[in-house]
């Protein structure tokens, strides 16, 4: 009973440390960067904001890209779509999680904030997911939606919308919804 105490001890220590790295790194990361950084931060939200970025993309690839760019972007979408679902519909409506401080928010940040579960993060999940179906059938257009897919997590966590957590845990479900996707054809031909 002792040793069950104890590990249950050890693994909440652990979550609350966690926590409260998760906190003092979100804090460094919304006061971080050189002014650029503040100017450029709203024009990327605005294009990542209802996945405009993403379908810009798999447009843009379907019609310059022939057999491979249609491809490339039809997988995008599913997998964009699927993780979309999976992040919004499921996981924030089983944990639900405020977001950062308003205090730590600069007021031009603030007015856009969102008000659902601050876990996971969506936007990243859409972009992870996106870029990383991409990657499976284009490697060169995948690396390229990849730095943008980074550079949206990156934004989500400079903006005060998410902690850290939130956007990796988002980058987890965007690239684990890829297999998925890649395997749903063969388990529908095995199923029907």
């Amino acid at each position: 009973m002792e040793s069950a105490l104890g590990g249950k001890s050890l693994v909440m220590g652990v979550m609350a440390g966690l926590r409260t790295a998760d906190r003092r790194l979100a804090r460094r990361a919304i006061a971080w960067g050189p002014p650029w950084v503040r100017q450029v931060a709203p024009a990327v939200e605005e294009a990542a904001e209802h996945t405009k970025l993403w379908w810009a993309a798999a447009a843009v690839m379907a019609a310059t890209g022939r057999w491979r760019g249609r491809t490339a972007a039809a997988a995008g979408v599913t997998a964009m779509v699927t993780a979309q679902v999976l992040s919004n519909a499921v996981a924030k409506q089983l944990y639900r999680r405020r977001r950062p401080p308003q205090e730590w928010v600069p007021p031009k940040e603030l007015r856009d904030r969102p008000d659902t579960s601050s876990f996971p993060s969506g936007h990243t999940a859409a972009a992870f997911a996106f870029a990383g179906a991409v990657a499976t059938v284009w490697p060169a257009a995948g690396a390229a939606c990849g730095v943008s897919a980074v550079t949206v997590a990156a934004e989500r966590i400079h903006s005060g919308a998410h902690y850290p957590a939130d956007v990796a845990a988002g980058g987890v479900i965007g690239l684990a919804t890829v297999p998925l996707v890649r395997a749903a054809p063969h388990l529908l031909r095995r199923v029907l």
